[in-house]
């Protein structure tokens, strides 16, 4: 296969991911709804769900668990995620066709009633699996119901104005990784076990690295932004000082976990979550740290996956101290 070959699949499956770097002009409508939603996005969630049920302690490899566990899974990825991506870019399309004119609807691959159907669709269908789980798990008060129901709110405030959180980068990307740690991980833990102030408010802290994992988005949309008024932490701060910002954010909250762990005795699991911290370090020195806006997606792919091993390791950490 020659060199243009390689180049142009790489580009489409950029594209059906929803990454930065596709290649324009795919006309199946189908393929084009499975851009908006952004798959390479519901990966976190997902494994935030995993991470919610090691902390309950309360699930067991029994077919009726691993059933319960994929439907969550579909809930906080396809479903939720999918809605809101795809309402993201419904109210992202001005910035879009400056810094991405390749996307859906700038390029007019798909009509706004299309994408409208598509953000409803998503919704009811994500609040419809929600309501299930909750019969399914007995619960009395419908807490994923809920879940589900804050977390289509919180995606509706953050793209749509007047409200708009991404418009402010501190509150908008604490909303974002706030959505991408605690709620699926509030979701998993509840379906399998009572959810608790202490995790609530522990992944809410967790969270916080997740606002720096938020920031790195951010980088391919400076000069967006900027002609449009958003205050994103790029271009608030320069792109120097807010790669900084971004892996200050993500380090020193994860040793934050690390210490509440060693207090609640925990020490194995803290010192892998440690571990864990350091070739994330070096990932962010060699790529992110010297060119953000060059490496941006290189140091997701290297320095992520530590990060998301750790909030797993804390998962399971919080499930065998019974938190």
């Amino acid at each position: 296969m020659t060199n243009e070959n390689l180049t142009e699949r790489s580009g489409k499956t950029r594209q059906l991911l929803g990454m930065k770097g596709a290649t324009p002009g795919e006309t199946s409508i189908w393929k084009i709804r499975l851009q908006l939603m952004k798959p390479i996005t519901w990966i976190p969630l997902i494994w935030g769900v995993v991470c919610g049920a090691a902390s309950a302690g309360g699930y067991s490899w029994t077919l009726e668990d691993i059933l319960k566990a994929a439907t969550c899974m579909l809930l906080s990825g396809p479903l939720l995620a999918g809605y809101t991506q795809t309402l993201n870019d419904f109210y992202d399309r001005e910035i879009d066709a400056i810094n991405e004119p390749y996307r859906p609807i700038p390029s007019g691959a798909i009509s706004v009633p299309q994408v409208v159907t598509q953000i409803l669709v998503l919704l009811f269908a994500g609040i419809g699996v929600a309501y299930t789980l909750d019969v399914w798990a007995g619960h009395e008060f419908p807490m994923i119901t809920c879940l589900a129901l804050g977390g289509s709110f919180l995606s509706y405030i953050y793209s749509a104005p007047p409200l708009k959180l991404k418009k402010n980068g501190w509150l908008g990307n604490y909303a974002l990784g706030a959505s991408y740690i605690a709620l699926p991980w509030w979701a998993g833990h509840a379906l399998f076990g009572d959810l608790n102030w202490t995790v609530a408010l522990l992944t809410l802290f967790y969270s916080l690295a997740g606002l720096g994992i938020a920031v790195v988005n951010d980088f391919k949309s400076v000069e967006g932004d900027r002609q449009l008024g958003l205050k994103s932490l790029p271009v608030m701060f320069g792109v120097g000082a807010a790669a900084w910002i971004c892996v200050l954010m993500i380090d020193v909250f994860q040793a934050g976990i690390a210490g509440y762990l060693i207090s609640i005795h925990q020490n194995l699991y803290a010192t892998i979550l440690i571990l864990l911290i350091i070739p994330q370090i070096t990932f962010q020195d060699m790529y992110f740290l010297r060119a953000p806006l060059e490496n941006d997606v290189k140091y997701q792919a290297s320095a992520q996956p530590f990060l998301v091993l750790g909030m797993l390791v804390t998962g399971l950490a919080l499930g065998h101290a019974g938190i």
